[in-house]
């Protein structure tokens, strides 16, 4: 049964950093494209970033363009979310997903299996 869990968020003031970590278990990761997906409450669940099986391809949404990163480790079975010069409109709920759909896709319908979230706060 796969599973994917998400580590590492917490409070941070504007401007700090912040990595996420996403574990994932019980089935090929290297078969699976990944993303980190957001939520505040009351809106839609929204797209941050994907990369593909290899980590080959990787697309970011405009908004943290520049300043969030994602990668992955197909030996170790996990993807991470660096995070710099994080702003108050960041804090989310940030959730993992892994996609079985062949090509990347940011739509989060593709993303078959989902960790319970992390939370990151971003305030002075």
């Amino acid at each position: 049964q796969v599973q994917v869990r998400e580590s590492g968020g917490g409070l941070v003031q504007p401007g700090d950093s912040l990595k996420l970590s996403c574990a994932f278990s019980g089935g090929i990761f290297r078969s699976v494209n990944m993303g980190w997906f957001r939520q505040v409450p009351e809106k839609e669940r929204e797209y941050v970033a994907v990369i593909s099986r290899n980590g080959g391809m990787m697309y970011s949404t405009d908004v943290v363009k520049g300043r969030f990163t994602i990668s992955r480790d197909n030996a170790k079975n996990t993807v991470e979310l660096q995070m710099n010069s994080l702003e108050p409109e960041d804090t989310a709920v940030y959730y993992c997903a892994a996609a079985q759909r062949r090509e990347l896709t940011a739509d989060l319908r593709d993303y078959t299996y989902w960790g319970q979230g992390t939370q990151v706060t971003v305030s002075s």
